[in-house]
Parts: structure tokens; sequence; C-alpha cells
């Protein structure tokens, strides 16, 4: 059988992620086909949290730039987070993955509040954690929410599931043919080079704990296992 690199990890999904083709809203079949990837890494063992983004329903940053108080635009755009939340959480019980959601906004209708220790406890149990509501606070982003939650769960490695990149580059792969690809970056790399990986603050928060950052395409069938397994796959940050 097959032994996990990571006994336990944070994968951070866009919300943009779940919205396939279409850049908006949720697509099911790309729903599903995450939850098919992680209850294939939940069998290897591998305790697995969730970070899920908002932005195929509504962007802070956007509805800001529209004249919006940012303040507000935020805390929408954590609501939006929670519904991908739930719908998340729904695929995978579909595939026979035990979760729990939890949220940083209290919504107990729905969703638990965050509480540290009963989010690791459900991680021990084999369940898996879907953190909802961003960090609870406007001007940060669900990057900054993955790196910070990683650190308190202690969990080894932050996945950034993407549906566009297979990687980090040094510039747009899509506007520039020959832009190079990184194997392996350390994290002042990223900040010194001014990289999109994460947000800054993010990349200091996983500096600071020595989380690893291993950014990977999603799309492609069973990469999310071979990230697990330790295959080498898209690029790491570390230190």
């Amino acid at each position: 059988m097959l032994q996990p690199k990571y006994k336990r990890v944070v994968l951070k999904l866009s919300g943009e992620a779940l919205s396939g083709d279409t850049g908006y809203g949720i697509q099911a079949s790309v729903i599903n086909s995450v939850a098919d990837q992680i209850r294939e890494i939940v069998e290897l063992g591998t305790e697995v949290a969730i970070v899920v983004g908002g932005g195929n329903i509504w962007r802070g940053v956007s509805g800001s730039s529209q004249g919006m108080d940012r303040a507000q635009a935020d805390y929408m755009g954590m609501l939006a987070t929670v519904l991908n939340a739930l719908a998340l959480q729904d695929a995978l019980e579909k595939a026979g993955v035990s979760t729990r959601v939890q949220t940083s906004i209290e919504m107990r209708q729905v969703a638990e509040p965050y509480i540290r220790r009963r989010a690791i406890r459900h991680l021990e149990k084999g369940r898996v954690v879907i953190f909802a509501a961003g960090n609870g606070n406007p001007f940060f982003s669900t990057d900054t929410t993955a790196a910070l939650r990683a650190a308190e769960i202690e969990a080894q490695v932050v996945l950034m599931a993407k549906n566009d990149v297979d990687g980090v580059y040094d510039a747009d792969p899509k506007k520039v043919p020959d832009a190079k690809k990184f194997e392996h970056l350390t994290y002042m790399d990223v900040l010194n080079k001014g990289l999109k990986v994460m947000d800054t603050t993010a990349i200091s928060l996983c500096m600071d704990n020595n989380i690893r950052i291993l950014v990977f395409n999603m799309t492609v069938e069973g990469n999310m296992k071979r990230a697990i397994i330790g295959e080498e796959i898209g690029t790491t940050v570390e230190g």
C-alpha cells in the first residue's frame, strides 16, 4: 500500500477552481471530481483540512473597487466561502467521506464555530474539516487563512490546488509562452521576486512556522494523490 509523505495537510481551494470553465457559481462535475480526489488521500491515512475561497460567488476586492466599503465587501466574501464549503461538504459526504464545516463567523444552524482543539480532534478521528468564512476578519485573504490554520493545527504542508497552472512561473505562462517554471523555491525567493504563490502575509506565516507550500494543478487526474505520496509535481516552496 502507498504510504503518504504527509500526515496532516491543509488543502487550499480557490472558489474559481469550483466553477470549472464557467468562471462563476459551482459546477457539479468539478466539485465531485475534487471530492473523489480528496477521498483518495483520506484513504491513504492523511488527515485533511480544507480552506475554500469564495471568488466564484463574490470577491471583496472587486466590491471595494466599485465603491463599496472594503470591510463590508470582505464580509460578503466570507459568506460566499460558506456556500462553497457547504457544497463541498455535500459532495464529500456523497463520496463517503465524513466531514465537518467550521466557520469563523458563527452560524450554528449550518456549521460549527471554529475551535482549534475540536478541529484537531475531528482530524484525528479521520474526518475532513472544511474551514469557511476566512479568519473572521476583513482585509485578510483566504491564502492567509490557509497559512494561519495550517500553523494552528500543525499541518506539514499547504497544498495550493490550482485549476489553470501546474506550478509557479516567472511570468504568466498563458501570456508568455517561454515562461520558466520553478521546481523549487525558498520563501525569500517568493517574497523577493514578487511571485504570485500566496500573498506576502501568508508566505511570512508559512516561513515563520516552517510550513511547506506545494503548488500543483488539481485538474490532472491523480495529482492530489501524487502530491501526498511525495512525487515531484508542481512547485515546492520551503526554507
